[in-house]
């Protein structure tokens, strides 16, 4: 039986924290710190297996099963609703999902509103728990141009500083869900580590009660 554990890691920033929190949780893996372009790396004395992916493929992975545990933003999780289990807030790559649009944005109940997003599932959520009918434009990156290009009336994306909204000459609008990083783990293999996933959740969880 493998009793390797394999972790997905989010590329990034992110991830960087995240591996310090497995590694003073007692997984280290001195390799990942080389400076090199490998994706996996292990280390067999303490049964941990770490691989760096796209922060929006780790559910995949988890899911799949290819990861036993990974670290995704609750963002992923509420958009795309995978099936694993959330097993703990780390309370590290905190942001908000917001609504955001020009400084002089009216909005007009009696016209519908147009959206631009990439986070579809959560727009649609959100908007249908504000009865407010909507037009949704998906799109996959550089989400401020829309509505300065007339694109859309508003954005929903994530907001952490707001740093790039204002030097678009956008506002927020308004803050609507507070997103942080997740630890999730793949259903099945749950079940047949569960003792290494419950240390390493034990261990996690003192380290964000001390924050």
């Amino acid at each position: 039986m493998n009793t390797m554990l394999n972790v997905a890691l989010p590329k990034g920033r992110l991830g960087e924290k995240v591996y310090a929190m497995f590694e003073k949780a007692g997984f280290p893996c001195p390799a990942i710190k080389e400076n090199n372009r490998k994706l996996i790396f292990e280390n067999k004395e303490v049964g941990v297996r770490y691989f760096w992916v796209k922060p929006s493929d780790v559910a995949i992975y988890v899911e799949r099963g290819a990861a036993d545990v990974g670290v995704a933003g609750k963002d992923i999780l509420l958009e795309y609703n995978p099936d694993v289990y959330e097993l703990l807030d780390l309370n590290i790559g905190k942001c908000d999902m917001a609504v955001a649009a020009k400084a002089d944005f009216k909005d007009d109940r009696n016209k519908t509103l147009t959206v631009a997003t990439k986070f579809t599932n959560i727009a649609k959520r959100y908007y249908a728990s504000q009865g407010r009918d909507i037009d949704i434009i998906h799109l996959n990156g550089s989400i401020e141009l829309a509505p300065i290009l007339g694109l859309s009336d508003v954005i929903v994306d994530i907001v952490e500083t707001g740093a790039t909204l204002k030097e678009n000459k956008l506002e927020v609008v308004e803050k609507f869900l507070p997103i942080s990083a997740r630890l999730i783990a793949n259903k099945a293999n749950f079940k047949f580590k569960y003792q290494i996933i419950e240390n390493i959740m034990a261990e996690l969880k003192a380290q964000t009660e001390i924050k």
